[in-house]
């Protein structure tokens, strides 16, 4: 056993649970887009990971924790990688054209976290009913699209309108291409990426610079 007080120890521990719990997430992510919520067991999730239910159940409380954890590590995968392209952009034009066409990019290439964040989202219920990802939920990416649209119209790319609506639709149309793409695998996700980027480019009146 080693000392309480060896840095070494402790270093080591966290990097084997870290990388423990990143493997239950990755096979949480492949069997709950091949069997759906209800289907996804611990056990089957377990079964898939090669390893024990008792693993899992040391690292997380229950499957309500684990549909968490895969929820904020595929949105902390997805922000990372569009935040990458969004740098060194100089207009709110391109950081608006980026963070539509860089999602879509990102996600083609995960489409398994596509469909179970679909399950988690349909499914994950709070104790009193109430679905565990709803609108209230989605309050720190509303304030990241606004901070986008707000940029736009300080700079005079943008005409005057509530960045909270804008936000709100922004937010919705980006849901709804991700779930039909997910229905419709064969739908060219990036174009459709293109085209809801010329969409709102010209709903906020930006001028026509193409990233």
């Amino acid at each position: 056993m080693r000392p309480e007080n060896n840095p070494v120890g402790q270093n080591s521990r966290s990097f084997i649970e870290t990388a423990r719990r990143a493997q239950i997430v990755a096979s949480a992510i492949e069997v709950i887009a091949e069997h759906g919520f209800a289907g996804a067991s611990l056990a089957r999730i377990a079964e898939h990971a090669g390893i024990s239910k008792g693993v899992i159940s040391y690292h997380f409380t229950g499957k309500d924790e684990l549909m968490e954890e895969v929820v904020s590590q595929v949105y902390a995968d997805t922000v990372r990688y569009i935040l990458a392209r969004m740098e060194g952009q100089e207009t709110a034009t391109a950081l608006l054209r980026t963070q539509i066409i860089a999602g879509a990019q990102h996600m083609r290439e995960h489409r398994a976290q596509v469909k179970a964040l679909g399950e988690i989202f349909s499914n994950l219920r709070l104790p009193d009913g109430r679905p565990r990802y709803g609108v209230a939920a989605s309050e720190e990416l509303f304030q990241s699209l606004e901070h986008i649209y707000r940029l736009g119209q300080q700079s005079g790319e943008f005409r005057p309108f509530d960045v909270r609506v804008m936000a709100v639709s922004h937010l919705a149309a980006m849901d709804n291409m991700f779930a039909y793409w997910s229905a419709h695998p064969e739908h060219d996700l990036e174009a459709h990426a293109r085209e809801l980027a010329d969409l709102f480019e010209h709903a906020v009146g930006a001028r026509k610079t193409r990233s």
